[in-house]
C-alpha cells in the first residue's frame, strides 16, 4: 500500500511554519488544522492541573487563539525539539504567566478555535488514571494515545478505499495482540490460517510505516527513532 499524503498535512512542521505567515487566512487554516489533531493532550494537562471541566475548555480555546494572535508558531525550528515539548511549553508559559486565567478567558473572547466536544474530553478525562500521573505524564500519554487512534484511522480508511474493510476490522484487534487464533479469523473471513497470518504481518507492517511516517511530522530530521521509542516507553511505563 503506497503512503496516502491526504491523510496526513506534508509535514507537521510545515503546517506549524505556514502559521507564521502573514496571510491571515493561512495562519487560521494551518492553526486550525493543527488543533483538531492535538487538543486532547493539552485539555487532559489542564484538568490535570486542577481547572475545572468548564475553565479547561475555555482555557484550551484561548490558548490556541493566543498562538494565533502572537503569530507563536512562527517562530519554531524545525530542525530543533519536538513539536510537542514546544506545545506543552507554551502552554505552561501561557497558564504561569500575564496570561492568569481571567485574562486568558477574556482575550480568548469566546472564540472556537476548535471543536473540542465537552461531553466527549470530559468523558475521557474521567477515564483517566486518577492520581498516578503528572499532568506533564498524562499529556505524554495522550499524544502518544492521539497519534496512535490517527494512524489507526489513516490505516482504516486505507483498507476501506481498497474494499478490505473487512479484513481490517476482523485483523485489527491483531495490532495491540487481542486477536484470537489465525484458525478462527481464517473460519470467519473464508480464507486459510496461513493466507490470514500473512494479512496480519502485512497489516503490522503498514501500521509501523504509518506510526513512523506520522511522528516524522512533530521532530527535527533524524529524531523519528528516538521519538518512537520515548512515546513506546510512555505507553508501557
Amino acid at each position: 500500500m503506497a503512503f496516502q499524503p491526504k491523510n496526513f498535512p506534508t509535514t507537521l512542521w510545515t503546517v506549524v511554519l505556514d502559521a507564521g505567515q502573514d496571510d491571515p487566512a493561512q495562519v487560521q487554516a494551518a492553526l486550525a488544522q493543527l488543533c483538531e489533531g492535538y487538543w486532547y493532550p493539552l485539555y487532559s494537562f489542564i484538568r490535570r492541573r486542577g481547572y475545572s471541566p468548564h475553565d479547561a475548555q475555555d482555557l484550551t480555546q484561548a490558548f490556541f487563539a493566543y498562538l494565533l494572535e502572537k503569530r507563536g508558531l512562527g517562530c519554531v525550528d524545525p530542525e530543533r525539539g519536538r513539536f510537542r515539548t514546544f506545545l506543552l511549553a507554551s502552554l505552561k508559559n501561557f497558564l504561569a504567566n500575564d496570561w492568569d486565567k481571567a485574562n486568558a478567558l477574556k482575550r480568548g473572547g469566546g472564540q472556537t478555535i476548535v471543536s473540542l466536544q465537552p461531553e466527549s474530553a470530559e468523558s475521557r478525562y474521567q477515564l483517566e488514571p486518577s492520581h498516578d500521573l503528572t499532568p506533564e505524564r498524562l499529556f505524554e500519554r495522550q499524544w502518544a494515545l492521539t497519534l496512535l487512534d490517527q494512524v489507526l484511522a489513516a490505516l482504516r480508511d486505507e483498507y476501506h478505499s481498497e474494499g478490505k474493510g473487512a479484513l481490517f476490522e476482523e485483523l485489527k484487534a491483531a495490532l495491540i495482540g487481542q486477536a484470537g487464533g489465525y484458525a478462527d479469523m481464517a473460519a470467519r473471513l473464508k480464507q486459510s490460517a496461513g493466507a490470514i497470518k500473512v494479512a496480519v504481518h502485512r497489516m503490522r507492517s503498514r501500521y509501523r510505516e504509518l506510526i513512523r511516517a506520522r511522528i516524522a511530522e512533530t521532530v527535527g530530521e533524524g529524531d523519528v527513532e528516538d521519538e518512537m521509542r520515548q512515546l513506546l516507553a510512555v505507553l508501557s511505563g
